[in-house]
């Protein structure tokens, strides 16, 4: 068991002849206590600032582990954002292409039905520049015979 400065100023020492001069020793026991008890005042504090800084480090400590894994959390997240963002850019560029696909071929369908409207009008066309044709020729040979007069005088005659 430790030594108190109660146990120092209670220590009673034998008397002898020729012994310390008993004030010198109480003055001395007297120092020893006021040191001893200024030691152990020290040393409470030290421990209590020993302690409290324990529990300061305990702390950061533990803000350290929780930010190491917030850190770690959050690239995982960042991770998974990247993963997530790389896939949606492939559904969107796979998108894109079918719909141009799709432009493409109806564009592609659209000008064969053109270009097919386009020569049944060309023969249309054609078809009625020969019938136009073939009437007026009809009609100039019709008018060049000689017969035109007796087709008015026919005409007179039945109206």
């Amino acid at each position: 068991m430790p030594l108190t400065p109660l146990d120092i100023h209670n220590k009673e020492f034998g008397r002898s002849f020729r012994g310390y001069d008993e004030d010198e020793v109480n003055e001395f026991l007297d120092q020893v206590i006021k040191d001893y008890e200024a030691l152990i005042r020290e040393n409470k504090e030290l421990q209590n600032q020993l302690q409290t800084i324990q529990e300061r480090l305990d702390h950061f400590s533990n803000i350290e582990e929780t930010l190491s894994k917030t850190i770690i959390v959050a690239q995982e997240a960042a991770d998974e954002v990247k993963s997530n963002s790389k896939k949606e850019a492939q559904l969107i560029l796979k998108e894109a292409e079918k719909n141009a696909d799709r432009i493409i071929n109806e564009s592609l369908s659209k000008s064969r039905k053109i270009a097919l409207e386009i020569e049944e009008l060309k023969k249309q066309a054609s078809i009625y520049r020969t019938r136009f044709r073939t009437l007026i020729e009809a009609q100039l040979e019709l008018l060049s015979q000689e017969d035109w007069s007796t087709l008015e005088r026919t005409e007179i005659e039945q109206a």
